[in-house]
């Protein structure tokens, strides 16, 4: 007979860092969780590396984007650049420098910079944190078996990989955080549509001494090299010189066994180390997203309901988003003042998010050092020096896409969602590369850096924030306390004096949700026959004006 864990209110299945980012989300409001995880560990594989501007922003906000800033094994000086090259060994085609945003410094668009670090360093520094959270508890070896539900609660059962032994465990919702081949999705009866093998890949995780100093190209994060020998990217991944290296547009069919892998690793960069191959995986690139991310109670996260090509660092950047985005939203509910419209916003909000970053991803992967390799782009000649410029130029044209994205990183919008008040201006067109801050509802509230050094996201509060201007009349500042107070929406209200925040926030009264996405906004706070907090919170279904307060 199985025994049973009661009090929980969230399962999450998976502990990367997506499971993680839900959980960390969730215990910072005070909601419990039991995270699973059927490896010993986590961060076994090398994976994504970039950690983008949005999620070190939510890393600000959780405490901890000092520490993943000290855990950096390259250090956060190291220079962001990616390098086009025929080899390692060979001439300079092109580069990018400050690629992904990881230069150290304030920029006003941003709180946080980028950073080019190990998924497995990002997930220990989340792992850590999460276990200093009263109500999280991560259990390693322990997985999912099956579930079942009804309207109030989830009756799972979870394998202890250790004992040998099942037991039961109720919560009141569950989420699938489980990966691509996530049981949970199968279990929800949802399937991933779209489009499978798009190109076949290799990532070898190496060490080898002395390489850094083995070329002239200079210190940089990635090193994508064109030839015809071994069309691939390389670079640090590490301390200790661990590298990876990754051949590109394998051929169907092939296999690259572990022992071969140093004579392709000399083949592909020409230059002869003693290469020591730590791990090799073979990995398939495709678009898929879910069908459904939901049944009932059950939710889906991250790879477990949309997969794409790694090329623009977004992976594992979107999964950390959709723990933030449904995690607040999970928490109002549990804690009363979110009704059930909220959760409906969840694949409402991020599915159109996800359908816009797997176009760019796939877009990225559609130019790799396979599609740029061409007869005497490596001659030492002055032909070869034009086919470089040439090549130069096509990839500064395409690549740009790639290495220059806060379009995409901090410009996406939440649309047509049911929690969302539009103002009737309209929407902004897509430029993946331009960034322009906009409190438009929907959007993420425009970052500005405070006189006192603070971000003005520091003094956001954990639930919805008014930002509200100088000049705002004091009496309708507090009737706004007391209409979030009467609703019993959680508000922090600030009144800042700087006149960046002004001119980003021309309107007299700004309304921010927990995750620092825009609301509503207007120049008076209205009366409503549905109050403005009854939707902003998923209670209500709509929101209509009457009339406006002075």
């Amino acid at each position: 007979m199985n025994t049973t864990l009661l009090g929980r209110n969230v399962l999450i299945v998976g502990a990367g860092p997506v499971g993680l980012a839900l959980a960390i989300e969730l215990g910072h409001r005070g909601i419990s969780c039991l995270l699973i995880e059927r490896n010993d560990r986590v961060g076994y594989a090398p994976r994504a590396k970039t950690t983008n501007v949005r999620t070190r922003e939510h890393f600000r906000r959780w405490g901890i984007a000092d520490t993943l800033k000290a855990a950096s094994p390259l250090g956060t000086d190291y220079p962001s650049n990616v390098v086009f090259c025929t080899r390692l060994a060979g001439p300079e085609i092109t580069r990018f420098e400050n690629a992904f945003y990881c230069a150290p410094g304030r920029n006003p668009l941003y709180s946080e910079h980028s950073q080019w670090v190990p998924q497995y360093t990002v997930e220990e520094v989340m792992r850590a944190h999460a276990e200093t959270l009263a109500g999280v508890e991560i259990r390693f070896r322990h997985e999912l078996k099956t579930f079942e539900q009804d309207g109030q609660r989830v009756r799972a059962v979870v394998r202890d990989l250790e004992r040998g032994r099942d037991f039961d465990v109720e919560a009141d919702y569950l989420v699938g955080a489980d990966g691509a081949r996530s049981l949970v999705r199968e279990l929800i009866g949802a399937k991933l549509e779209g489009t499978y093998g798009l190109s076949r890949n290799y990532n070898v995780v190496f060490r080898a001494p002395g390489l850094a100093q083995a070329h002239a190209h200079g210190p940089a994060i990635m090193y994508w090299q064109v030839n015809g020998d071994a069309p691939s990217l390389i670079g640090p991944m590490d301390r200790g010189d661990k590298w990876f290296f990754m051949p590109t547009g394998i051929r169907e069919g092939y296999k690259l066994d572990p022992a071969d892998a140093p004579a392709l690793i000399r083949q592909a960069t020409g230059i002869d180390l003693p290469y020591e191959v730590l791990s090799t995986d073979e990995w398939v690139a495709s678009r898929f997203l879910g069908d459904k991310y939901r049944d009932r109670r059950v939710f889906l996260a991250g790879d477990a309901c949309h997969l794409h090509p790694p090329f623009g660092g977004y992976g594992m950047n979107m999964g950390v988003a959709d723990g933030v985005d449904l995690g607040w939203k999970l928490a109002a509910v549990l804690q009363g003042w979110g009704g059930s419209r909220l959760l409906d916003s969840y694949e409402r909000e991020r599915r159109r998010v996800h359908d816009m970053v797997l176009d760019e991803a796939v877009m990225n992967h559609s130019m790799l050092s396979n599609q740029l390799w061409q007869a005497g782009l490596d001659a030492d000649s002055d032909a070869g020096a034009a086919l470089r410029r040439e090549a130069g130029a096509r990839i500064q044209t395409a690549k740009i896409r790639e290495f220059a994205t806060l379009g995409v990183v901090k410009g996406y919008r939440y649309e047509d969602s049911p929690v969302i008040v539009p103002d009737g201006s309209p929407a902004p067109g897509h430029d993946f590369l331009n960034y322009v801050p906009s409190s438009r509802p929907g959007g993420i509230a425009p970052h500005v850096w405070m006189h006192d050094g603070s971000s003005l996201y520091d003094h956001f509060g954990p639930g919805f924030t008014l930002i509200a201007s100088k000049d705002a009349p004091s009496a309708a500042v507090e009737q706004v306390r007391l209409q979030a107070h009467n609703a019993g929406v959680p508000l922090t209200v600030i009144q800042p004096n700087e006149a960046g925040v002004a001119e980003l926030y021309p309107r007299r009264f700004t309304l921010v949700r927990p995750d620092q996405h825009v609301a509503w906004r207007g120049d008076a706070w209205p009366h409503a026959t549905v109050a403005l907090f009854e939707q902003v919170s998923g209670r209500a279904n709509a929101f209509v004006p009457v009339a406006v307060a002075a």
